[in-house]
Order: C-alpha cells, then structure tokens, then sequence
C-alpha cells in the first residue's frame, strides 16, 4: 500500500468514526460540559467538605493530646513530691537513728 493511499484510508476512517460517533452520542456537547463542570463543582466542594473535616479531627486530637500531657506532667509531678517526701522521711529517720547510737 502506497503512503498516499495509507493516509486516504486513514482519512476516511477518522472520518466515519467521528460521523458514527456523533451520530451514537448520548447527549449534546454542551449537555456533556454541563455535566462535567457539576461534577467538578461537586469534586471540589467535597474536597473542601474533607479538608475541613480533617482540620477539625486534627484539632480535636491536638486538644486531646495536650490534655494528657498535661495530666501526665501532673501526676508526675505528684510521685516526685511523694518520692521526695519518703525519701526525706527515710533520711531523718537514719539521722535519728545515727544520733541515737552516738
């Protein structure tokens, strides 16, 4: 098959495909851009709708986290104080007892 030849039947093939395709088309071209320009509208407002859910989560987790720390900064605290005090506790009773044996 010669070039000139190859590029005539290409020709027609394209040709005819594009008139089957219009002529098979579910709706009009503007029907279709319609559609899609909702659809992105619908994509996007969802994308915005998941951002802010995970903002919030995100939030919420943040606040979560701080307050165990806090509770946990707290309760060390705590046993520090009452490890100081039983240590101190053991410390003047060995005094005592030193001073008694002297």
């Amino acid at each position: 098959m010669s070039a000139k030849n190859y590029w005539l039947s290409f020709g027609i093939g394209v040709t005819a495909g594009a008139a089957i395709a219009l002529l098979y088309a579910p709706q009009s071209g503007a029907r279709t851009r319609r559609k899609l320009r909702k659809g992105a509208e619908e994509a996007g407002d969802y994308l915005l709708d998941a951002a802010d859910y995970l903002k919030s989560q995100a939030e919420k987790f943040s606040d979560e986290a701080q307050d165990a720390i806090k509770q946990a900064r707290s309760q060390a605290v705590h046993l520090v104080d009452k490890a100081s005090d039983s240590v101190s506790e053991v410390v003047d009773s060995a005094v005592k007892s030193a001073k008694a044996l002297v």
